[in-house]
């Protein structure tokens, strides 16, 4: 049925009022009327495209068919929707293409005269907005098709929907072959409806996969939901943690094999301790003997060798006992108390006694810390004990301070000895090193090791600083906040 419409004055301010783009066109195909929307869209303003040809407003490359369309059109002279659904484009009067959709009306004049009525629709920001999710999926999808992990898509029934080809690589079926199944097909143990059993809390669980062949591997999954319309799905990541299960058993095999080492260690420290021991002290008790109730019959060498033979039953005896503390040490259950060092101080020096020309000062009183005493004393003890046992000036002095850093106490002890040469400054710390000939200074090169070992079973860490002739200063760290438990047995 054809519609009639006003003419005049009346036609342009319906026009005119407008928010849509409207032209009127003749079945010529010339414009009639084109309101102010359909001016800007086009960009031809002050009635621009009055008297103007439709097939003006598209692309060259359709006008000639277009013309066929119009003239079709106007035989039928029926209303209908254009563009929906299918590319149509504008031109602009700057040669800009863009997308729109147009909606056609069958007019008649008061005067008999056929027209058609043109509503045009820009769509670019919608034509705009659907590229941009297409290439969001096609990003997504290449993302999915890339991953690491199988993604698998589900219904909230568990039947799987999609798969990407880790999925087909992982389990060992063509995606077309899971389509459908139920999910428990991959994972047993998601047997059942899948929302309720608490998998779906952003937690990731693992399971026992099966594969094609019957074979089981272990898995990590995760789940998570969401919509798809009025559909709800679930997203499954599930990761092969083969090697991960690997390393945590060769993990679990490697610390019983050092847990059952470290246990024949301690009682093979002991069984040394007393069966070398003992002979040492009948040696020793044999030498003492020898060489009070014979001194008068040795001469000078056999009074020479005699007293090297009891400082090497000493020395040995004391390199026993440093070995079975070096092997105690981060082993041996100990007990973390407050300790004060001042205190600790006083005690090691009155223990080691230092000849009459070595004064040891504390520049400033000492903080109390958090650690095993005895494992503290001896690291004191050891850096004290070393710089007067090398000590080789006539007035020495050993300097013990400290400051506070952010998370830790720095300690010195600095002496003005003899130095060390920095090639050696590693050296001294590994065991059973020592710089001078222990005929010549005893010592059993157990000492400054068993010092960086305490040290850095607290977590600190000890280094050297020196000047040949100048002296040698240990800095060592301890933290300024250790939690007040035992140490564990590391065995």
């Amino acid at each position: 049925m054809k519609n009639h419409i006003l003419e005049g004055q009346t036609l342009d301010w319906l026009l005119s009022s407008a928010a849509d783009a409207l032209i009127i066109v003749d079945p010529e195909g010339r414009i009639v009327l084109a309101n102010p929307p359909a001016e800007r869209l086009f960009g031809y303003p002050n009635q621009g495209l009055n008297g103007q040809m439709l097939e003006m407003l598209m692309p060259e490359r359709f006008r000639s068919a277009h013309v066929t369309e119009r003239t079709n059109f106007f035989s039928q002279l029926r209303a209908r929707p254009m563009g929906v659904g299918m590319e149509l484009r504008g031109q602009r009067s700057d040669g800009a293409e863009i997308p729109i959709e147009v909606s056609l009306s069958p007019l008649e004049t008061d005067r008999g005269l056929r027209l058609v009525m043109a509503t045009i629709h820009d769509v670019s920001l919608r034509k705009r907005a659907e590229q941009a999710l297409l290439d969001s999926e096609a990003r997504m999808r290449a993302v999915v098709d890339t991953a690491a992990d199988a993604i698998i898509t589900l219904h909230d029934t568990g039947a799987i929907e999609s798969v990407n080809p880790r999925t087909e690589q992982l389990f060992g079926y063509k995606s077309e072959a899971l389509i459908g199944q139920s999910i428990s097909l991959l994972m047993p143990a998601l047997s059942g409806a899948l929302p309720g059993d608490g998998l779906t809390n952003g937690a990731r669980h693992e399971l026992a996969g099966r594969r094609a062949d019957g074979s089981e591997l272990p898995v990590e999954l995760s789940l998570s939901k969401f919509r798809v319309g009025d559909h709800r799905m679930l997203a499954a990541v599930v990761r092969d943690i083969t090697e991960r299960k690997q390393s945590e058993e060769r993990q679990r095999a490697l610390m019983q094999e050092i847990t059952t080492a470290n246990e024949e260690l301690t009682n093979f420290a002991y069984v040394v301790s007393h069966d070398l021991k003992a002979p040492l002290r009948g040696i020793g008790s044999l030498a003492d003997w020898l060489s009070h109730d014979y001194a008068d019959k040795f001469d000078a060498e056999g009074r020479e060798h005699m007293r090297l033979l009891i400082r090497r039953v000493h020395r040995m005896s004391a390199l026993i006992d440093g070995i079975l503390e070096y092997s105690r040490a981060g082993r041996i259950k100990e007990t973390s108390t407050w300790v004060d060092l001042n205190a600790l101080v006083r005690e090691v020096v009155d223990l080691l006694a230092p000849p009459s020309n070595v004064e040891i000062i504390v520049t400033r009183p000492l903080p109390t810390v958090v650690a095993d005493k005895t494992r503290i004393q001896q690291v004191f003890q050891n850096l004290l004990s070393n710089s007067i046992k090398y000590m080789d000036k006539p007035a020495g002095q050993i300097r013990i301070d400290w400051v506070k850093q952010e998370r830790a106490y720095r300690f010195s002890v600095a002496d003005n000895g003899p130095g060390i040469e920095q090639r050696h400054f590693e050296r001294i710390f590994q065991l059973f090193q020592t710089l001078t000939p222990r005929d010549q200074v005893e010592s059993t090169g157990v000492g400054l090791a068993l010092v960086k070992k305490i040290v850095e079973m607290y977590g600190g860490h000890v280094w050297l600083e020196s000047v040949v002739g100048a002296g040698s200063t240990f800095f060592f760290t301890l933290p300024q906040h250790t939690p007040a438990m035992s140490m564990e047995n590391q065995a």
